[in-house]
């Protein structure tokens, strides 16, 4: 069934792998989320707007690898 509906002989890779990457590239951008804000904060930018920006891009970047994976 995850062979079919992700193509993973096709890329010569297991239902483990997609499970790993998944999980990293998702616990890096809840990291991220939260650290980036801060860390621009210090340098006197507004933390809500720099919060926001790194959301949208996050978002952007899943759907765009969303999108090349198709």
């Amino acid at each position: 069934m995850f062979d079919q509906l992700f193509k993973l002989s096709e890329t010569k890779t297991t239902v483990k792998t997609y499970i790993v990457a998944g999980l990293t590239t998702f616990l890096t951008m809840a990291y991220i989320i939260f650290v980036n804000p801060q860390i621009l904060g210090m340098a006197k930018m507004p933390v809500g707007a720099v919060f926001t920006a790194t959301c949208v891009a996050a978002a952007n970047g899943g759907v765009s690898m969303y999108f090349h994976r198709i």
